[in-house]
């Protein structure tokens, strides 16, 4: 019987330096309103709302890219890295968001392997469900023991657990400052 992808797989972590969230910088991705006024990209709404987001919304920040924990997720360590403007498509990329992004993959990648342990790292983009059509990359750890039927692809079963099964907000935040730790030591 394989045991599922819990917290037992985070490794243990040194408090971070000062303690204070990363600071937030002022953002590029303008408003976008849908039909009834709202925001339509939940990337973008966001983006708007860092200076009061959890820090696992903003667990790292570069001029042109943003990494989160995903919420609603049951697995630790599900990070997403999204461009701080509203981009629906890779093509849109700037040079130098697109210089950015494979340097910020392999950092998150790193960190995930010493954080949470895992064997490797996948890599996805879709930006295909409502309300989620900004860029954004998933970075997923594989854990060691993750399930045969829940690999590649099927590593989306961790999204669509009922709410009972989603880490709390304090477990992101807990996963979100020891990736942002390892980050900034690098």
């Amino acid at each position: 019987m394989s045991r599922s992808p819990k917290s037992d797989h985070l490794a243990p972590v040194e408090a971070t330096g000062t303690g204070q969230p990363a600071p937030v910088a002022s953002t590029p991705c303008a408003r976008r309103y849908g039909p009834a006024g709202q925001v339509e990209s939940n990337s973008c709404r966001e983006e708007n709302d860092l200076a009061t987001a959890s820090f696992a919304e903003r667990l790292h920040l570069t001029d042109h890219w943003r990494t989160a924990h995903a919420f609603h997720s049951s697995l630790p360590g599900w990070l997403v890295a999204l461009p701080r403007r509203h981009v629906t498509s890779i093509a849109e990329l700037t040079p130098a968001e697109a210089v950015e992004l494979g340097p910020l993959l392999h950092r998150l990648s790193t960190a995930l392997h010493d954080v949470v342990r895992c064997a490797k790292t996948y890599v996805m983009q879709f930006a295909e469900a409502e309300g989620f059509g900004h860029v954004h990359f998933h970075v997923v750890p594989r854990m060691p023991d993750l399930p045969t039927e829940h690999r590649g692809p099927r590593v989306f079963h961790y999204l669509t657990r009922p709410e009972s099964e989603w880490l709390t907000s304090d477990r992101r935040v807990e996963v979100a400052v020891a990736i942002a730790e390892r980050l900034r030591t690098g």
